[in-house]
């Protein structure tokens, strides 16, 4: 009857024709899968169309979307998180009534217990799955570490025990009735990852430990913990990282691999004594994230035909460069896949191994048994490869064994700490690279940066100041053809204006004239002038493509490109 109910709300609501319905009262005999289920997968009707039709039927309200404004964290903290993930629904407060979100509202047992769970008095409403479980991934619980900060100062003995506490493989977020301080580790955990914060920062000051969270290239402060707690949470995850809880005197670094949600991460652990106790950053990595192909990265025309031009090459070097956190690792990963074919041998020396991609073998250094990159390159070479990619060369034995293999016949690819494409010959050159070595090995240079992308939802036009556009170099003649944006503020981008970042590039093609350069031991300005004639694109040129395209603003180029290149 329900069913049947359901299918003519459908069928007369247009959503769906009676045939469409029959394949599916089929399928659903043959498979044993949903009706909606079906309906879906085989397109006939969307996720939307469906929640519609099932609000219509059971006389609920329709819900689009959850925002920061239906959450009540009391509401929320009431209730197991595995349960609302397991049942998709999801308490909110609507127009000051509590209000139960469901997918199915013909799935009465979770709707019973909870309404039973939260007094009886409620509404209910209906969602999209993706909605709810959107919902949920991003506001449970949103500030649920101040009941664990009010736990952490009652119970001292829990503080004391912590250290005695093993490390389990299980999700961390199922871990619910665990000692206060790793409920809070893991919090911490789950909101970094939840909130797509790159890294975490844990600070010690004289009375307070303060929490940070680096999302989108931007420190966020996200908790303050009480000082007595300091020790046991710094414990906490020395454990995770398997590295000394005595040894306060010296920097250690280690790893911590967790599950969140079903999803493998990686979390390399810097530990470093500072004046009030011993900081913690944590750089988050998640295994499940893929890199984009080379010809998605939003290079333009001319710098992707330099770069698939440069790695046709049959030897020589290929340098990405830049400060840590601007993406030269996934630019590595994409070049490495644009490489990768059953012709061709690839091998890696990397620190960590970020991305594990079939077909290439990928080696991890370990420096605490001799495993270094220059050890591993050396190696690796004895492999017979065709194509070495190297993590970073960081010191002069690295570049010096990089340079020979690219003389030999194979293609590298390597990662520097520099300013822009043409500072990379200076870098070489002061770690103790012949210049002649440089001029007759490298291919190709390609600086980068991440600057912030506007949130689609909230951006809006704006003229901005002379001032600016003249940094730019961008003339009032120009100005008049550009659309310009600004950031606004929404829940879809936490109040921001920004949500995700995309890279600017500044591609070096190593041509006669520079190498000749190179071998004069010319200046860093003179390369780049020569560069600049030859067609190179700086990056503040390659940001003022993204600032015509929408995407970015005009400060976002401006605080990671020099303005006056």
């Amino acid at each position: 009857m329900v069913k049947k109910a359901l299918e003519d709300i459908l069928v007369s609501s247009g959503v769906v024709n009676t045939q469409q319905v029959d394949e599916c009262q089929k399928e659903m005999e043959s498979t044993g899968v949903s009706l909606d289920r079906c309906l879906i997968e085989k397109k006939f009707a969307t996720a939307e169309q469906l929640a519609k039709a099932y609000a219509e039927y059971a006389l609920y309200e329709y819900i689009g979307s959850i925002d920061e404004k239906m959450i009540d964290l009391d509401l929320l903290g009431k209730i197991p998180l595995q349960f609302l993930r397991d049942n998709v629904v999801m308490p909110i407060k609507k127009d000051g009534a509590i209000t139960i979100v469901t997918s199915n509202p013909l799935n009465f047992q979770p709707l019973d217990e909870l309404t039973m769970l939260l007094g009886g008095d409620v509404k209910y409403a209906v969602a999209p799955e993706s909605v709810i479980i959107e919902g949920i991934n991003r506001y449970y619980p949103l500030e649920g570490g101040k009941q664990m900060i009010e736990e952490l100062e009652e119970e001292h003995k829990e503080l004391e025990d912590v250290a005695l506490e093993g490390v389990d493989e299980k999700d961390i977020l199922t871990m619910g009735s665990e000692a206060p301080v790793i409920k809070l580790v893991n919090q911490i955990l789950f909101q970094a990852v939840k909130r797509g914060a790159s890294d975490i920062h844990i600070e010690p000051f004289e009375k307070e430990l303060r929490v940070r969270f680096r999302i989108d290239g931007v420190m966020h402060n996200v908790m303050t913990i009480p000082k007595r707690a300091q020790g046991a949470l710094i414990s906490r995850i020395k454990i995770m990282a398997n590295l000394d809880i005595a040894e306060k005197r010296i920097p250690q670094d280690g790893r911590i691999n967790i599950k969140l949600a079903d999803k493998a991460i990686d979390i390399r652990v810097s530990i470093l004594p500072v004046a009030y106790g011993e900081r913690v950053v944590m750089r988050l990595l998640d295994k499940s994230r893929s890199f984009k192909p080379l010809a998605e990265m939003g290079m333009s025309e001319h710098d992707y035909k330099w770069v698939t031009e440069a790695i046709e090459e049959p030897n020589g070097i290929i340098f990405v460069t830049g400060p840590t956190g601007s993406g030269k690792t996934s630019t590595l990963y994409s070049i490495l896949s644009a490489l990768n074919n059953p012709d061709t041998n690839i091998i890696t020396v990397e620190d960590p191994v970020e991305y594990q991609l079939t077909g290439i073998g990928q080696v991890q250094v370990k420096e605490k048994v001799g495993l270094s990159f220059a050890a591993a390159l050396r190696s690796i070479l004895r492999q017979d490869p065709d194509v070495v990619m190297i993590g970073e060369i960081r010191d002069q034995e690295t570049a010096q064994i990089a340079i020979q293999a690219a003389l030999t016949g194979h293609l590298v690819l390597s990662t520097l700490h520099t300013n822009d494409a043409p500072a990379s010959v200076t870098r070489l050159i002061d770690m103790g690279v012949e210049p002649f070595l440089i001029a007759s090995s490298v291919v190709l240079i390609i600086a980068q940066r991440l600057v912030r992308k506007l949130c689609d939802k909230c951006k809006q036009k704006y003229d901005p100041p002379q001032e600016l556009l003249t940094r730019l170099g961008i003339t009032p003649e120009e100005a008049k053809s550009i659309t310009f944006y600004e950031p606004k503020k929404c829940s879809e981008c936490g109040d921001s204006g920004y949500k995700g970042r995309l890279p600017i590039f500044e591609v070096m093609k190593m041509s006669e004239k520079i190498a000749k350069l190179i071998m004069e031991r010319a200046d860093t300005a003179q390369i780049k002038k020569e560069a600049v004639a030859e067609g190179m694109t700086l990056l503040v040129q390659d940001g003022v493509r993204r600032i015509k395209e929408g995407l970015t603003t005009i400060e976002e180029v401006l605080s990671v490109a020099t303005a006056n290149e």
